[in-house]
């Protein structure tokens, strides 16, 4: 019986690492198999293609794909977006039945599917063409050589791996540049024990940190926290952020708060920044542990109840003041019929 295959075109190889690897420039794309660079230019070796263009204007360019094993490999050779992914916001590109809107749609290689032999590289030549339309600002994307083959997995349920590799394309349109950063979506959850000082308290805050602008940025966030009376409980800037945020992308992120107040209330801002922005937002929580809130609110409900029954015993223990006596009321005289003439 045939096992089922599951393409996934989106693992580690299309997360497009740098590792940097001998006999290749410096920190190019590669998965170990092979690697996909950019052409060295007659100044100097580039990590990545940096490119700008007005609209309306044609590019071309040479990529690279290096064959590091001892056979030959087939590809298919596609330009593709990039994207922030939404669990740690790395860089990734789309594939290839993804739309393109971008460098993807606007970048094509002289050749859509190339064999490199054993221990050899091949050059292609790719043409990018800017539409006149084309916004101003960053379009990343990517030059992607993908392996067509379906790589059997193992175990019970087998996993059929499509591998990737692609040489990040940075290009800049020209016209107007906004850099620009939000923080969105504030929530904060916190644990802590029945009462305090019996265990430890963990804040956990998450938000949605989003570029707004047209240019890609590489956000800085701090988090700072203040309990009653402005007392400052947490101060540090955050280390699970993007590197590079693209443009009109968003990732959603969290951060733990070990040791957070079991009885105060905290006022949580988180402020991003990058060159030409910056922007905070926040959200607050009431640190009181539901046990005692629970004693306090049963203490107050049994004196309210206490208060109320002492009252009523004084009202009915309270001697009842005599009735003044009645007056009487006096009679009004009858008139007289009048006398008629």
């Amino acid at each position: 019986m045939r096992k089922p295959y599951v393409l996934l075109l989106s693992l580690l190889p299309l997360l497009l690492g740098t590792l940097g690897v001998l006999a290749t420039p410096a920190r190019a794309a590669d998965n170990g198999s092979w690697s996909v660079y950019p052409v060295a230019s007659q100044v100097a070796a580039r990590p990545y293609f940096y490119l700008s263009a007005d609209p309306g204007q044609t590019l071309t360019d040479k990529v690279a794909v290096q064959n590091k094993t001892g056979r030959p490999l087939t590809f298919r050779l596609y330009a593709a977006d990039a994207y922030n992914t939404a669990r740690d916001g790395g860089f990734a590109v789309r594939t290839l039945k993804e739309r393109m809107s971008g460098v993807g749609a606007w970048a094509k290689p002289a050749k859509s599917r190339i064999t490199v032999p054993g221990h050899r590289t091949v050059t292609v030549p790719f043409t990018l063409r800017v539409p006149e339309g084309a916004g101003p600002g960053d379009h990343p994307g990517a030059v992607v050589a993908l392996d067509e083959r379906v790589r059997p997995g193992s175990g019970k349920l087998a996993l059929g791996v499509r591998r990737a590799v692609g040489a990040r394309v940075y290009l800049r349109v020209g016209g107007p540049t906004l850099p620009a950063l939000s923080v969105e979506q504030v929530r904060i959850g916190h644990h802590q024990p029945l009462m305090p000082g019996l265990g430890d308290s963990v804040a956990t805050i998450s938000y949605t940190l989003r570029n707004t602008g047209n240019v890609t940025v590489h956000p800085e966030v701090e988090l700072k926290a203040r309990g009653l009376f402005g007392r400052t409980l947490l101060s540090r800037e955050l280390t699970r952020v993007p590197s590079e945020l693209l443009p009109g992308q968003r990732v959603r992120l969290t951060e733990a708060w070990p040791g957070a107040p079991q009885l105060d209330r905290a006022e949580v801002t988180l402020t991003a920044r990058a060159p030409g922005t910056r922007q905070s937002a926040g959200a607050s929580f009431l640190a009181l542990p539901w046990l005692l809130a629970t004693l306090v609110l049963a203490a107050a409900v049994a004196g309210g109840l206490l208060v109320r029954a002492r009252r009523g015993r004084a009202r009915r223990s309270a001697p009842e003041r005599p009735s003044p006596p009645e007056r009487p009321t006096p009679s009004r005289p009858r008139s007289s019929p009048s006398a008629r003439p």
